[in-house]
């Protein structure tokens, strides 16, 4: 999984660039945020589940954590394409939608650090960002009927904070991509 990930780096480096502009985008259109929030979440976890497929599919076969990758990207795909075609949806309705989608997203990412733990340094930036997004979740299962401006403001700070522990954990692939590749291919 790990040689995936680090040839996939920039896959990572997308997931996060798409999750901090949506978390500045909701900061910086509150007030229309209730009916853009439901296109720009179904574009960011469009978006964001077809490069973690992407991901799955890089993998080469019998990687561990594959198939964890993939449920990953196909919730994200699904979860997405549920909005779109659904964007008539309450907002209580799109709330459990995102915030399902964020728990099972946390158990993910905490899985793969887990799994990855041996073979990555810093893989508590992981751990932490799913941790954050399953936390992200239970909060707004919890209270539903918060304020939209609250809750698109915690929309907003958790997809920026998300969005900078995978650009985080990007760089650190990046880094050991790059330093295999120089292993085997010195100049």
């Amino acid at each position: 999984m790990l040689e995936t990930l680090k040839r996939g780096w920039w896959l990572v480096v997308l997931r996060g660039v798409v999750a901090v502009l949506f978390g500045v985008l909701a900061f910086a259109y509150p007030g229309r945020a209730g009916e853009v929030l439901v296109l720009v979440f179904g574009a960011y976890a469009l978006v964001n589940g077809l490069f973690t497929l992407g991901l799955a599919m890089r993998a080469p076969k019998g990687t561990p954590g594959k198939g964890s990758l993939a449920l990953d990207g196909l919730l994200g795909v699904f979860a997405g394409i549920l909005t779109f075609f659904y964007p008539g949806i309450t907002a209580l309705s799109l709330l459990w939608v995102i915030a399902f989608w964020a728990i099972l997203t946390g158990i993910f990412e905490i899985l793969a650090a887990i799994k990855l733990r041996k073979e990555l340094s810093n893989e508590w930036m992981l751990i932490l960002g799913g941790a954050l997004s399953a936390l992200f979740g239970v909060v707004v299962f919890a209270m539903p009927k918060a304020g939209a401006l609250s809750i698109i403001w915690l929309i907003a700070a958790y997809a920026v904070v998300f969005g900078i522990m995978l650009l985080t954990v990007a760089f650190r692939l990046r880094g050991l991509f790059l330093q295999a590749r120089r292993a085997t291919h010195p100049a």
